[in-house]
C-alpha cells in the first residue's frame, strides 16, 4: 500500500511514455500497474504551498494560497498578461522573471482537435504529454512569455486554445495535414514575430501507454466519492482510464491525500 498527497504525474519520453506517481514511500511506476486492480481510498487534504491539511481549492492550492502565491498568477493561464520584462510585479517579481524571462514557445498540438498553445523551452514534450497530444509542432520560439502570450492571442482567432478531454479519452481526433496548419498558423503571427518563427514545420509524435480506451467517459471526484476500486487499463495525459469507463484526473485532484493499493 501507498500513502502520499497527489501531484501530477512525472513523465518520461519514451514509447511508449512512462510515468511516476510520488507517493511518501517513492515513486510508483504506474505503467506497471496497467491490467491491476487499483483500491483508491481519499485520506484528505494538503495544499500544496504551506503544507497546512486545508481543504483544496484550485490547483492544489487552499484558497488564500491561491490568491497569494506566485506559481497561480493570472500570467501562467494568460501569457499576454506577463509583465516581468517591463520590471513589474504580479505578485513577485523575482519569481516572475525566472519563469517569465526564458525562452517560450509557441505551438500546435493535437489531442482531439488541433488547439494553440503556449509552454516554457524546458517543458517540451512535458506540456504535450500532460494535455495528452499525439502529435505536436513548434511554432516559434521567443526570449519571454509575453511574446508567447501575443502570438498565442493572435491564433486564438483561428484556432482553439482548449482541449476535448472526452473525446482525447476516446481517442478521438480529426484529421490534420500539419504542413497546412503550420503555414496557416504562421500567415496568421503579428509581423514583430516573424523573426521568431521556424521555418520548416518538425512534427513530434508520442505514444501513450494504454490497452483500451473507454467508449464513454465518467470522471471520479475524490471528494464525492471516497473509495474508489477498479482495474486500470491505460494512462493518457494526467488521466488514468479504467475498465469500467472510469477515468481519474490525477492533475486536477492535486493536493487531495490518498491510499492506493495494487492487486492483480
Amino acid at each position: 500500500m501507498f500513502k502520499g498527497t497527489l501531484k501530477k504525474m512525472i513523465t518520461e519520453l519514451n514509447s511508449p511514455i512512462h510515468y511516476f506517481l510520488e507517493m511518501e514511500s517513492g515513486y510508483v511506476h504506474v505503467n506497471q500497474c496497467i491490467g491491476k486492480h487499483i483500491t483508491l481510498s481519499h485520506i484528505g487534504s494538503q495544499c500544496l504551498n504551506c503544507s497546512q491539511e486545508l481543504p483544496i481549492f484550485r490547483q492544489g492550492f487552499c484558497k488564500s494560497c491561491f490568491f497569494e502565491t506566485p506559481v497561480a498568477g493570472d500570467w501562467i493561464m494568460r501569457p499576454e498578461l506577463s509583465k516581468a520584462h517591463l520590471g513589474e510585479a504580479d505578485r513577485d517579481l523575482e519569481y516572475e522573471k525566472k519563469m517569465q524571462l526564458q525562452p517560450h514557445i509557441l505551438y500546435l498540438a493535437l489531442s482531439s482537435h488541433l488547439k494553440v498553445g503556449v509552454t516554457r523551452k524546458s517543458q517540451v514534450p512535458t506540456r504535450w504529454i500532460d494535455q495528452g497530444a499525439h502529435e505536436a509542432l513548434v511554432l516559434l520560439e521567443v526570449p519571454n512569455r509575453y511574446l508567447a502570450g501575443v502570438g498565442e492571442v493572435a491564433l486564438k482567432e483561428h484556432f482553439s486554445d482548449k482541449t476535448n478531454w472526452r473525446k482525447m479519452l476516446q481517442n478521438e481526433s480529426e484529421p490534420i495535414v500539419w504542413e497546412e496548419a503550420f503555414h496557416k498558423a504562421l500567415d496568421q503571427l503579428p509581423k514583430d514575430l516573424k523573426p521568431y518563427m521556424k521555418t520548416t514545420a518538425a512534427l513530434e509524435k508520442f505514444e501513450f501507454p494504454v490497452q483500451s480506451y473507454p467508449t464513454k467517459v465518467a470522471s471520479l471526484n475524490l471528494t464525492k466519492t471516497l473509495l474508489y476500486e477498479g482495474k486500470l487499463m491505460g494512462i493518457r495525459g494526467q488521466y488514468l482510464l479504467f475498465e469500467d469507463q472510469t477515468v481519474f484526473n490525477v492533475r486536477s485532484n492535486e493536493g487531495q491525500r490518498v491510499k492506493l493499493r495494487f492487486q492483480s
